[in-house]
């Protein structure tokens, strides 16, 4: 009698991958890391710097549209989601890359799917969406009920550049950085993609106090 083969064990979640939150970002983290970029990324990322702040402001006054689209109507059309999608994800890869926590150089791309097209080998933000029927009081106060978040992130980041000062040393002198803080790092990131992401108001849901 022919015994039937076990099933193949399930695929490994994505590298830093999170739980149902609707905003997600998973980072690949490299194995080693040329020495010498901790010295250079910061000028090689100007230019990304610059579209970012414009991408920003824009993302900015659709959230503004947005926040009355709601109050008016409970609904906020995609199109006025998409670009502010594009930002968070646009965003992910450019700190990655000023923070030398990668080689490979962001691409100039402004797609605006909320599922991440796959056109940078390390980053991937995707976000699904609240569109129909939103929280319209939650949505009225939006600001002051990220305060919380707002302040606890403030010490995280103080504690991030912290372990960025530490990181910097440990790639120019071991050629990689350590796990643990590049996996902080990344938890801080992913931390500040949510918060933006409900204060853009692409969700309703409170995003969590955890770097996981």
């Amino acid at each position: 009698m022919t015994e039937t083969p076990a099933p193949p064990p399930p695929p490994p979640p994505p590298p830093n991958a999170q739980g149902d939150y609707p905003v997600t970002l998973t980072f690949d983290s490299p194995e080693t890391i040329a020495r010498w970029r901790p010295l250079v990324h910061w000028l090689l990322a100007i230019p990304h710097l610059l579209i970012l702040s414009v991408i920003q402001q824009v993302a900015q006054i659709l959230a503004f549209i947005a926040w009355f689209a709601a109050l008016f109507t409970g609904r906020i059309p995609g199109g006025l989601q998409k670009p502010i999608a594009m930002y968070l994800r646009y965003n992910a890869r450019v700190t990655t890359y000023l923070l030398f926590q990668r080689e490979e150089y962001p691409p100039f791309a402004f797609d605006i799917p909320f599922a991440d097209p796959g056109d940078d080998a390390r980053v991937r933000v995707d976000v699904a969406p609240a569109v129909e029927n939103r929280n319209r009081l939650t949505i009225f106060f939006r600001l002051f009920m990220a305060i919380p978040q707002l302040l606890v992130l403030v010490f995280v980041w103080i504690a991030a550049v912290v372990v960025v000062i530490i990181g910097w040393f440990a790639v120019i002198i071991l050629g990689r950085w350590p796990t643990g803080l590049n996996d902080f790092l990344i938890g801080v990131l992913r931390w500040s993609t949510r918060v933006s992401a409900y204060l853009y108001l692409l969700t309703d849901e409170y995003p969590p106090f955890s770097l996981s």
